[in-house]
């Protein structure tokens, strides 16, 4: 491994010249030794924190080659410019992710975003803007909390972010400033769960945020650095740049929470996972996860699924130390009471919520207090049974045209149906990637362009921040009530409404018939 503190260096020059960021995290080192089989065809430049951390991270690297090191911080936007000159392609995976970047929500804003921006100045101050390609990295979490039975989800659907996920708010504005940064080649990704074997050490109240009867459409470590790996070979299609993706292993990988705990209770010799927790303690909504009917896509233009659920499941146990492995010989017990209890009740914990009595974060995980009471213990539990037929929300525009053929009708129809207006008058045929004027129902104007609104499912920024209103935006906003589970809703037939609704009959009734009147589109 080369270090190099000024960022630049010899490199053979038939290389493609990569920018790697996050090479120190789970997905980066995985990324980098893919990137090592690759050494004849593809150096790399990877700015890193020097912190012990990091450098420990990297000494497994020691050896490669086609590796130079920058040291240095994202935020620094000189240092961002130096990795960037030098680069044909850069891969930004780097990022202050949860649980972290929910102890420490400022860190993740100014990485998360800050640096996104460092990237597309830098970009920008090169003489050929178009010679680099940028490929971002976002999250499953930009779309948030999706339960059954609205657990299909595809790019395009409403952006709505879980209570307290300042991650995914980061996300959400990183994409935003990517997509309609005007950089020539780009494409974000949105990344799902990652299964890699510190997935199985993690030891943080964030364990009880998932919901037990929840979904993922998981992906392996190791196909996420294949996909990284093989987007910087030149086979990639040029129609990859200006696409946004969501990440996901494909049928096989498609779980239920409840399935993927069992699984890996199983692989650990754990006989009854139940013994480890109270069914009180895992929340019932409020956090990520989708089946995606569009995963497909990017895998038909950079394959890269190579593994299965069981056999990385099994790697992943045989990689931990003795005494994880070794968790099923524990009594359930001892487990439960001194290890997982414990994590429950500290901050963020489900459980400290209950002891504190804080009602914004007891709705944020329950829905309210009523509900929580209403849970029942393991007795009355049930596996859920998702459906496995796909189930699209309604885009509201005709999806069949292609951008270039979209027009200011097309814009005026989405926003209609968002609940706002659109603002810019005068909009040419095929005017999709400018950014343009539009108001919400709140009365908030902003601007995005046509492709973030109608094909990313951006709305309006300040309205996406407060997820405390979702309810009432939705009572506005037809696009975002179809996600309205049809329990929430009052009976088309009475306005009444139970005294633990997190929502006002009003509101519910207003949400009611925003998502049942409108007939779907009709391409």
């Amino acid at each position: 491994m080369a270090t190099d503190k000024t960022g630049t260096s010899s490199r053979t020059a038939a290389r493609t010249r990569v920018f790697l960021t996050g090479a120190t995290g789970n997905w980066g080192r995985a990324t980098l030794r893919e990137f090592r089989e690759r050494g004849d065809r593809i150096s790399v430049t990877a700015l890193v924190l020097p912190t012990e951390r990091d450098r420990a991270a990297l000494e497994q690297f020691s050896d490669m080659e086609n590796l130079d090191v920058v040291w240095g911080d994202l935020t620094d936007p000189a240092a961002v410019e130096r990795c960037v000159a030098g680069a044909d392609i850069i891969l930004h995976v780097g990022a202050v992710v949860s649980p972290l970047a929910d102890r420490h929500p400022e860190l993740a804003r100014k990485v998360n975003i800050g640096s996104m921006r460092n990237i597309i100045r830098a970009i920008k101050y090169q003489p050929d803007p178009s010679r680099i390609k940028v490929v971002g990295v976002g999250s499953v979490a930009e779309t948030g909390n999706r339960a059954i039975p609205h657990h299909w989800a595809r790019v395009g659907d409403p952006i709505r972010v879980s209570t307290f996920d300042e991650y995914g708010q980061t996300k959400v504005i990183a994409e935003r400033e990517l997509v309609d940064s005007g950089l020539p080649r780009w494409a974000w990704l949105r990344q799902t769960g990652i299964f890699h074997p510190d997935m199985l050490t993690i030891r943080d109240p964030i364990m009880t945020h998932s919901t037990l009867d929840g979904v993922m459409e998981w992906v392996s470590v190791e196909d996420s650095a294949r996909l990284l790996a093989n987007i910087c070979e030149p086979t990639v299609p040029e129609e990859f740049c200006g696409g946004i993706y969501n990440i996901g292993g494909g049928a096989p990988w498609r779980l239920t929470n409840w399935e993927l705990q069992t699984a890996i209770a199983d692989a650990l010799g754990v006989k009854d996972i139940r013994r480890w927790y109270d069914r009180n303690w895992f929340a019932t909504g409020n956090f990520h996860g989708h089946w995606y009917t569009d995963s497909d896509r990017l895998q038909a233009l950079v394959p890269f699924r190579h593994n299965t659920f069981p056999e990385t499941l099994s790697r992943a146990v045989a990689s931990l130390p003795p005494a994880v492995k070794s968790a099923g010989k524990v009594p359930g017990w001892l487990i439960k009471h001194l290890v997982m209890k414990p994590l429950t009740r500290q901050p963020r914990g489900t459980m400290h919520a209950m002891r504190s009595g804080n009602p914004t974060e007891i709705n944020a995980h329950f829905g309210c207090l009523a509900n929580w009471h209403s849970i029942g213990d393991w007795s009355t539990f049930q596996p859920p049974v998702p459906g496995r037929t796909p189930v699209l929300l309604d885009h509201w525009y005709n999806e069949a045209k292609k951008p270039s053929e979209w027009t200011e009708t097309d814009y005026r129809s989405a926003a209609e149906f968002r609940g706002g207006q659109l603002l810019t008058q005068d909009i040419a045929t095929g005017q999709f990637t400018k950014p343009i004027k539009w108001r919400c129902a709140f009365g908030h104007a902003f601007d995005a362009s046509p492709r973030l609104v109608l094909t990313a499912g951006h709305w309006c920024p300040t309205c996406v921040a407060d997820t405390a209103s979702y309810p009432d935006q939705a009572a506005r906003n037809p696009f975002l009530a179809q996600l309205i589970h049809a329990a929430e809703l009052p009976s088309p037939h009475s306005r009444s409404v139970g005294q633990c609704s997190r929502y006002t009959p009003l509101i519910r009734w207003q949400i009611f018939t925003a998502a049942t009147a409108l007939p779907r589109y009709r391409n």
